[in-house]
């Protein structure tokens, strides 16, 4: 499913990506081949400043998608990259910035995410926009999301869960699906950050 969302996202490239298995011991996310660039994210940041993956270039950028009002899924994901910045010496952490992108923008105002994220690390920026730029950020990204209504009104949102990888280029290099520990991330991380 993955794959084919991100093939997806990736239509018009000439040479569209593959997800392939880690080769050996190198990555623990699924590696892209060849290696693209990563899709444009045009969204205001919780910092109060736009979201522009340029803005980041020389940085290990990690891009995920969820929403505040989130039960189960985005609080463990937010978590396990909080603890990955902490097993990291400081001035890898410093090199290291996570992107969390609303799949909610009727709920996730500015200051809802950063509260938020806040919670779990205080470096992290969170993506916010009109639902007309979060449908687009969604899109680029092949992120799926669906509003799910309960019966008393209220509403969750099921979204696709996995976590990109951005290499200091600005090269999309890596997709790690939900569920991988801290350590892995820490892993891979730490690849990224040697430039390799």
């Amino acid at each position: 499913m993955l794959t084919v969302m991100l093939l997806a996202a990736f239509a018009g490239a000439a040479e569209p990506p593959k997800l392939a298995a880690p080769p050996g011991d190198l990555f623990k996310a699924g590696t892209l081949s060849p290696v693209m660039p990563a899709p444009a994210l045009e969204l205001q940041g919780t910092d109060g400043k736009p979201i522009d993956l340029a803005r980041y270039e020389g940085k290990v950028v990690l891009v995920a998608f969820g929403f505040s009002n989130c039960g189960e899924v985005c609080p463990i994901t937010l978590a396990t990259l909080a603890g990955a910045r902490k097993k990291l010496a400081p001035a890898e952490a410093a090199d290291v910035q996570v992107l969390y992108v609303t799949v909610d923008p009727e709920r996730d105002t500015e200051a809802q995410m950063k509260r938020y994220l806040a919670t779990f690390d205080p470096t992290f920026i969170g993506g916010v926009g009109t639902r007309a730029q979060i449908d687009a950020a969604q899109k680029n990204w092949g992120i799926s999301s669906t509003k799910n209504v309960n019966a008393d009104g209220s509403h969750t949102i099921g979204h696709s869960s996995s976590i990109y990888l951005i290499d200091r280029q600005g090269g999309l290099r890596a997709v790690m699906p939900y569920g991988h520990p801290s350590d892995d991330f820490v892993h891979d991380l730490k690849i990224l950050l040697r430039g390799r």
